[in-house]
This record gives structure tokens, sequence and C-alpha cells, in this order.
């Protein structure tokens, strides 16, 4: 990406070896967010020139000086929030708040400062420290954990972003969901991941909202017990008639006011709403003061699912090896790079699941 608002651009780079404590990464899939599509319309900052995707999964094949957590072949999956192992956050199980994460979005470098992409003595820029739509990468070792081999490339690079966070927010912040109820809004990579994660976990009823009616079927198939239309339903006096009074929790993926506030209501008193999408730069959000107190309902942010993603990631992974998470109903259609575009707009304009990236 050059410049906000203009389509992605297929270039030649040149890539740097890994220095200290870094990683190079051959890349096998990468999945399409909407987080990207932020970066390209503004909605969310970044410098440029930057290489966007930042939900991958590859093979390394090299690493430099320092580097213990992972080897030459080994699978790995990248992650946008490193975690360092040492600092606060790290130490009490959440690694997500890592002490490193805000210097990836502060800098768009890598963790020892610097890029390691250029063209013609131009630096270019890393993506939340991934920049995963390329052949190949160089992160920082903080930026990836090793899986079993047999796990399919796509499965995995969805596990860095959509799966990790839909279905981290439900086992994490959701402890008690069995035979209680969960509305979702948005039915994307993230809201399908909570509603196989619901189901898992035995949740009574699991209602999810969106306005693509093929993204609804698919929250069925995967095992949502109701589905509401928002291009033509009220949210919130759905969710209040399905529930008789409200739903335990509700997850928000879309990052939207509207939506946000819409959720909170359709809250039971003593409910928690758990907001997972990202809003653009400066936008606020108002909630009625009395709702949240009378009502004793809570609102709370999640980030990358409240994971501690080096023990849950490949739980999750084992689970799905098993045979008890279909993330393959997950998988949309694949583009090659150089059809970049298309897969964002692909994105944009109905997806159901994750498109994928394949070098």
């Amino acid at each position: 990406m050059h410049e906000t608002g203009s389509p992605l651009v297929l270039e030649e780079l040149d890539l740097d070896q890994p220095g200290h404590g870094e990683v190079r990464v051959r890349i096998e899939a990468a999945g399409v967010c909407h987080s990207d599509v932020h970066y390209m319309t503004g909605g969310l900052n970044a410098r440029t020139p930057i290489v966007l995707g930042h939900e991958g999964a590859g093979i390394v094949e090299e690493i430099g000086d320092g580097v213990t957590n992972v080897s030459p072949g080994d699978k790995v999956v990248l992650m946008w929030r490193p975690r360092c192992g040492t600092c606060e956050y790290c130490l009490t199980g959440t690694p997500a708040l890592c002490d490193l994460g805000k210097v990836h979005g502060q800098t768009n470098e890598l963790l020892r400062g610097g890029t390691r992409l250029s063209k013609d003595g131009v630096r270019y820029h890393h993506l939340m420290g991934d920049s995963v739509f390329a052949e190949r990468a160089v992160v920082s070792h903080e930026s990836v954990i090793a899986i079993d081999p047999e796990i399919p490339s796509e499965i995995a690079a969805i596990m860095g972003c959509a799966v990790i966070t839909g279905m981290g927010t439900v086992l994490n912040g959701m402890p008690d969901l069995t035979g209680k109820t969960v509305a979702i809004i948005g039915a994307g990579g993230v809201g399908l991941s909570a509603v196989i994660a619901a189901k898992l976990v035995g949740a009574a009823q699991i209602i999810v909202s969106d306005i693509v009616a093929s993204r609804l079927e698919k929250a069925r198939e995967l095992g949502a017990t109701h589905t509401i239309d928002s291009s033509s339903e009220d949210f919130t006096a759905r969710v209040l008639e399905l529930t008789d009074g409200g739903a335990h929790y509700v997850m928000e993926a879309i990052g939207r006011p509207a939506t946000i506030r819409a959720g909170f209501e359709a809250l039971r008193p003593g409910g928690t709403e758990i907001v997972v999408g990202l809003g653009a730069v400066g936008e606020e959000l108002s909630i009625p003061i009395n709702l949240l107190v009378q009502g004793d309902r809570k609102l709370v942010g999640a980030l990358y699912g409240s994971s501690n993603t080096p023990v849950q990631l490949p739980e999750l992974l084992r689970l799905y090896k098993a045979g008890r998470l279909p993330l393959d109903q997950l998988l949309d259609q694949r583009f090659p790079l150089s059809e970049a575009n298309a897969a964002i707009e692909h994105l944009r304009t109905g997806a159901v699941g994750r498109p994928i990236l394949v070098p």
C-alpha cells in the first residue's frame, strides 16, 4: 500500500537477512481481515509504503542470532501481538497486552528497530510486525509460534487472528457460558469462530446477527440456534424476545457505535457485552448511564481474544486435529497474491469466513 485509499500494488522488494532475534519465514497462506481494510481506507493509521497482511502461517527458512524458540523447517503461526515473556502482562497470563504490542502499531517497524523491506533505496514498512501479503517475511522471533507440521497452512493462518480472537473471547471472557445465552453481532471470520467456541462449551442459545444471508446460513451450520437479519429485523428487540429478558453475553465483532449500543441494550440485568471490533481512530460510543448502573451491566473490550496465545493457540489446534473444531468451514475463496485487491473487495462485499491469499 503506497497511500490510503489506493489499491494494493504487487511489487518485487528487497528483503534483508534476519538480524539478531529475527526469523525469515516462507509464507504459505495469509488470511484477509477487515483490519487490513481499515488501514487501506484510513480508519486505522499506518506509515507508507507498507506491506499489509497480519494473519499468516509458513515455514521458517532462516533464524538470526539469539533465536531459540524456533528452528529452520518449523511450521509457524505469525502473531500480530508479540509477547516478550517477561513483562507484567506476559507473566500474569495476558500476553495480548504485552508491552511490545504497541511498538509495531506506533512505528510500523520490527521490535529491534527499522524495517527489513526496501526498493531502490526506499524503506517499506511492516504491518503489525508481520506483512504476510508476501512470499516471504522477516519478523521478530516474538511474533511466531511453532505448531504441529501436520496442520494445514490455511488453518494455521486464520488461527493467527480470526480464530484466536473469536474463540478466545468466548473461552476467556465468558467462562460460565455453559447452559446460558450469547448473542454475536457480525458473522465474519471472528464471529463464526465465536459460534464454534460457544457450541463447544455448550451454550444453550447462540444468536447470531448479520446483514448477509450466506453468513447467517454458515452460522447455523456451525451451531447458531437463532439468526437475525439485521437489515430487516431490530436486533435488540429480537434478542429480548428470544431470550425472555436479554442475553447473558453479547459479543460485538464489527466495531460500530450503533451495533455496540444495540448489543448493550440486548443484555439481561447483570449481563456482559464484549467488544472485539475495531472502530475508526477517534470514534466514540454513547450508552445510557442508568441502564448501565441499574442493570448492573458490564461493557468491556477484548484484544486478541484476551488469549494466552503461546498456550491456547496450540490447544485449539490440538482440538482441531482431534476433529472437535470445524475450522475448515471458515475458509472462503483462495486468491493468488496478484489478486489481492479482488480478495479485499470480496471480503467487503460478502465473503463467508476468511478469504485466503496463497503465494
